[in-house]
């Protein structure tokens, strides 16, 4: 938000949701952190999503388009490992498929 000089009520009515989510998504006090910066492969995806939110060109299904890749992408990688074991411990990552095929993961991890 501050990097595009966005404002919580901005994000809020861009992604759907209430400006006191956005709030609590932004002080971390609501759901957990998955870290993407470092992951090549999202780059695009999120360069693209930020500027179609912050220069004027926001197209709701173009939003979704890339959205919905990026998170193939941190699926793909395993990223959602960690939450996924955070919200429900029983689950054994090493033996889970439910995001993505776990030998399509191992080859492209």
């Amino acid at each position: 938000m501050e990097k595009h000089g966005l404002k919580q009520n901005e994000v809020a009515e861009l992604l759907g949701i209430s400006q006191s989510a956005v709030s609590k998504y932004a002080t971390k006090a609501r759901g957990y952190v998955i870290r993407i910066d470092q992951v090549r492969e999202i780059r695009s995806p999120i360069n693209e999503i930020l500027a179609l939110v912050s220069n004027g060109t926001y197209e709701r299904t173009a939003f979704i388009r890339l959205f919905c890749q990026t998170c193939v992408i941190v699926r793909q990688k395993g990223l959602m490992c960690e939450f996924c074991q955070k919200s429900d411990p029983a689950i054994e990552i090493e033996e889970c498929d439910l995001c993505v095929d776990r030998k399509s993961r191992r080859k492209k991890g």
